[in-house]
């Protein structure tokens, strides 16, 4: 899940064309489902990489599956790939049954339809997931990262919410999953998308859609507050996005990088001048000047000690290849992305409260700078609420430092996920979730109807 441009790597080695077919079979796999326990507790079985399946609790505790010999599967803490001894064993698909951790349970059912709605001359796919019951519900439209796979397949937060009484509409954006189109970070493009889901799942919905809006992660961030200008919602909430451009991500990323390795100011200054060069590169898509320039930086420099630590959010993307190979690539990085578009004109438009959820230790979209800007907004009395998790990095996930000083995920920052549930469904706040610090107000009305 990163803020911009760090799954380029993977769509590198993906074919992202248009989608050949928009069928919207159910989930081949019936081991994903959320599950109920014996104890009252429940528990989401989601795919992973690898064959592996991955456990998610509210609480935000989670962990890898991995099949072993005798049909049961072994759980590894986090992402960190230590056993914790956890096992799970499932029943045939008809019973839906599940040991988790030596506790019974069973499948629970929501209320799913499939869809197909159009944006722009496009289909994509769409899936609405509803608590079962007649009465309304709150409904949040998750709107999509930079990732490139099929947000159908992969968003937990279908399950994670209608669990807790929230509906979900969770679609495939363009170029992805089983929609149509081509790929895109064009979030013009991208908050149109967010407006035709949304307007789907009200249709679908009904008469059981009460509260409605969005939620964004990541990239989601930039989209889900354009997305509202065009259409009135009831909430828009931000998870681990930015109020900064892509650019200014860049550089705050090997800013803050570099500083947490100890390399000394004019070593930072060096690895921006890079940085700067290979910014230049993608504005310039990929000009043969440019590329020239940033090959002679990184001969100038890729001997000295702190070059090794030099990565940022796009910079990173372009330092393993040679110029030959980033002239044979060029095409594979022109998403459309508006490398200078400031968020802020577009914050202060949304009228809906916003949640934004930062983590303060975020790598991949550094929150100081962004958590500055959301708290001027809120000294404008903008209806905005700010939660800030300490030690939880990109994807509100908490970590752990290995041996080679890098980080590993260890679980969801306690309170993340409480405090989506309880924005979606009227606004307001507890007084405590986890460690977050929170400012601006807890309690939001109904939103301004333009």
């Amino acid at each position: 899940m990163k803020a911009l441009l760090t799954l380029v790597a993977a769509l590198m080695t993906t074919i992202l064309s248009p989608a050949s077919g928009l069928a919207v079979a159910d989930d081949a796999d019936c081991r994903i489902a959320m599950y109920l326990l014996s104890d009252g507790s429940r528990v989401d079985i989601a795919p992973s990489e690898n064959s592996s399946l991955r456990w998610r609790r509210m609480d935000g505790t989670t962990g890898a599956l991995r099949k072993q010999l005798d049909e049961t599967w072994s759980s590894t803490f986090g992402w960190t790939g230590r056993p914790d001894g956890k096992s799970v064993r499932f029943g045939d698909c008809q019973t839906g049954k599940i040991t988790f951790d030596g506790v019974p349970g069973r499948r629970m059912s929501f209320e799913v339809t499939e869809t197909i709605f159009a944006c722009r001359d496009v289909k994509l796919a769409g899936r609405l997931v509803l608590p079962k019951g007649t009465k309304p519900v709150p409904i949040v439209v998750l709107v999509h990262g930079a990732e490139g796979d099929s947000a159908r397949a992969s968003y937990y937060l279908q399950r994670l919410l209608p669990a807790e009484g929230i509906g979900v509409f969770v679609y495939d954006k363009r170029g992805t999953g089983s929609s149509g189109g081509k790929y895109t970070q064009d979030y013009d493009v991208l908050a149109d998308d967010a407006v035709s889901a949304l307007r789907e799942a009200r249709r679908l919905a009904g008469s059981r859609a009460g509260r409605i809006g969005f939620q964004g992660g990541s990239q989601g961030g930039w989209v889900a507050p354009l997305a509202e200008t065009r259409i009135p919602v009831d909430f828009v909430i931000g998870s681990f996005g930015l109020a900064v451009n892509v650019i200014d991500e860049d550089r705050e990323e090997i800013e803050l990088e570099m500083k947490l390795k100890g390399h000394a100011p004019e070593e930072t200054a060096k690895a921006l001048e890079v940085a700067i060069a290979a910014e230049v590169v993608m504005i310039s898509g990929f000009s043969e000047g440019s590329l020239e320039s940033f090959e002679a930086l990184r001969t100038k420099y890729k001997n000295e000690p702190w070059y090794k630590d030099l990565r940022g959010n796009l910079t990173r993307l372009l330092l393993p290849h040679s110029v030959a190979e980033l002239r044979a690539m060029a095409d594979q990085f022109k998403f459309g992305t508006p490398w200078f578009y400031d968020s802020m004109p577009t914050l202060r438009k949304v009228n809906a409260p916003q949640l934004w959820i930062l983590g303060e230790d975020d790598l991949d979209a550094p929150s100081q700078e962004t958590g500055r800007r959301i708290k001027e907004l809120i000294a404008e009395e903008r209806p905005i609420t700010l939660a800030v998790f300490p030690n939880a990095e990109h994807g509100m996930t908490e970590y752990e430092v290995d041996q080679h000083v890098e980080r590993v995920s260890t679980r969801y920052a306690a309170g993340y996920f409480a405090m989506m549930r309880d924005f979606i469904r009227d606004g307001h706040l507890g007084p405590r979730y986890g460690a977050s610090v929170i400012a601006g107000p807890k309690v939001h009305g109904a939103c301004r109807i333009r």
